[in-house]
């Protein structure tokens, strides 16, 4: 029996498919978000993040991601006349989305901006709603937006490059900083025989005078992982005769030729593809003295500690995106005679998904408020370097996982990239590189070591979670400890343990602050309390559902 062709043409008809998560809102959908903002910076103007929001979330911008991760970086290190060039070529919707992101300020707006007391906290904001249309080209303007701090070590290099760094005028030439109407920055530490162990540094640097920008030196050596090579200057470390030592390295010399830095090759890595991560040789190259000879590390890391705050709220921007996918499909697609978030298994690794990303949030915005006024509070000082690895380490470790949870919200439809298409498994592709890159896990336990052994560290985390005393048992108990742990803590062994625990203890505090009762009761009861299994999707059946799923995401 041979079927008529309308027939067989009918077997193709497309249904029960959601519809992509785009021309949406990231801001105004994200109550958790403004919320989180309403407690750190209740005087803050909402009507830029919403405009930014309403463009991350555009299709536009959604098809420039796309394209920038599948149309990848090239490194070109000759051109065909065998002349050494050493560049690399991205593709145009790569320089849309960095022309948007300094557009926004991303790079520089608690610097460029008069002090308004949350200018950390708003610019926090803006980095998480552009990381959930793209996270990858975050890189260069994260490092451009830390060095500040660090790169006023040579006032002479700060006045000349300051107007450049602050522009909002993106500007992707190689040429001289005079003529570029912005500048962007790197880093280099990592070397292949040393990893986060910096002080095992090998690249030498001999002095070679002063000028106009200070001690000027000539650099000799590599570096394994050099991020956004591309840039036009970066802070690097290197063995000078006082020992390590913090230099600033331009790519175009002051008398416009460029400098003697090598690009190896490309790191092939697991995602960030949109981004360019190099190895580099150099090759007696000329950079200048960044603070004190032997002082580098300590002056670098003032970079580090802002890009770590970075971390903590590309991970939480990543979870919002991944969250709020699964919950655009889930209420689309049938199984079984329901809508899938009507399904009572669904519902509740929705609901668990919800309360992750939105404690993330909120530690990650308290993080970035501590920021906005640590030269001007002790506590907020303590709060900033207490919190800075407690966030880095836990909302990060919890960014794969949680990926991994919310792309099987959409079965095999999220495990597809078809065509750079595939949002959640990009997003899923991405999430490890915040736990790893500006120190992995062992690196932040170690850090949050250094910081609880001030003698101020445990008083402040007291007071910090002061205001929700009396209102969840199993945080009280918490609440309680952590003090005692904290001024007992002497062993490397257990500071995992106490970055978890310290995150979890400030993120429900938070959460009683901002949120609903049934989000805090439902994070104190399954986090601290017990009443949790070991994998999303285990909430006790009393947990209130619909406040979760209707508060992630209202319909």
């Amino acid at each position: 029996m041979t079927l008529p062709t309308a027939t067989l043409a009918r077997t193709h008809d497309v249904f029960n498919q959601s519809t992509p998560w785009v021309d949406v809102n990231l801001f105004t959908a994200n109550r958790p978000l403004q919320d989180a903002l309403r407690l750190q910076a209740p005087a803050l103007p909402l009507a830029g993040l919403a405009a930014l929001g309403a463009e991350m979330g555009s299709a536009e911008m959604q098809t420039h991601a796309r394209l920038a991760n599948t149309h990848q970086p090239q490194l070109r290190t000759h051109d065909r006349f065998g002349h050494r060039t050493d560049v690399v070529e991205f593709h145009p919707s790569y320089h849309a989305l960095m022309g948007a992101a300094l557009r926004h300020g991303l790079h520089a707006t608690p610097w460029s901006r008069q002090d308004t007391g949350h200018a950390h906290v708003e610019r926090a904001a803006g980095f998480m709603l552009f990381t959930e249309a793209e996270p990858s080209i975050l890189c260069p303007v994260s490092m451009s937006y830390a060095v500040t701090p660090a790169l006023r070590g040579n006032g002479a290099v700060w006045a000349d490059w300051n107007k450049g760094l602050t522009s909002t005028q993106y500007d992707p030439r190689l040429a001289l900083f005079s003529q570029k109407s912005a500048l962007t920055m790197g880093m280099g530490m990592t070397e292949k025989q040393g990893g986060s162990d910096v002080r095992a540094n090998t690249t030498q640097a001999l002095p070679d005078g002063d000028d106009a920008w200070g001690a000027r030196y000539r650099l000799t050596g590599h570096k394994w992982f050099f991020s956004a090579p591309m840039c036009d200057a970066f802070l690097v470390l290197a063995q000078a005769p006082g020992g390590l030592t913090c230099f600033f390295l331009p790519r175009v010399l002051p008398d416009d030729t460029v400098n003697a830095l090598r690009i190896q090759r490309l790191k092939d890595k697991l995602g960030n593809h949109a981004n360019a991560s190099s190895e580099v040789e150099f090759i007696d190259a000329m950079a200048w003295r960044v603070g004190e000879e032997g002082r580098g590390v300590a002056q670098i890391l003032e970079m580090g500690t802002m890009t770590r705050l970075d971390c903590a709220l590309g991970t939480s921007g990543l979870m919002r995106q991944a969250l709020s996918i699964a919950l655009h499909h889930t209420r689309q697609r049938s199984a079984f005679g329901k809508k899938l978030i009507e399904q009572p298994l669904m519902r509740n690794v929705l609901a668990d998904l919800a309360l992750e990303s939105e404690a993330a949030t909120a530690l990650s915005i308290r993080l970035a408020s501590a920021f906005d006024h640590k030269d001007k509070s002790e506590h907020e000082a303590v709060m900033a370097r207490l919190l800075t690895p407690v966030a880095k380490f836990w909302v990060c470790k919890r960014g794969s996982v949680f990926a991994q949870e919310a792309m099987e919200c959409l079965g095999g439809n999220g495990y597809v990239e078809e065509g750079g298409e595939g949002v959640m498994a990009r997003i899923y592709r991405e999430m490890p590189l915040n736990s790893i890159w500006e120190g992995a896990g062992n690196i932040m336990a170690l850090d949050l070591l250094r910081a609880v052994r001030r003698a101020d560290t445990a008083a402040a985390l007291a007071d910090e979670l002061a205001p929700a005393r009396g209102a969840h048992p199993a945080l009280d108990r918490l609440a309680a400890a952590l003090p005692l742990r904290v001024d007992a803590m002497t062993t490397e062994a257990e500071a995992r343990r106490l970055a978890q625990d310290v995150a979890l203890a400030v993120q429900a505090a938070l959460l009683f602050r901002s949120a609903p009762a049934a989000v805090f009761g439902a994070f104190c009861d399954s986090r601290l309390a017990g009443d949790w299994g070991h994998s999303f999707g285990t909430l006790g059946a009393g947990v209130d559902f619909d406040t979760l799923l209707v508060r992630a995401l209202p319909a």
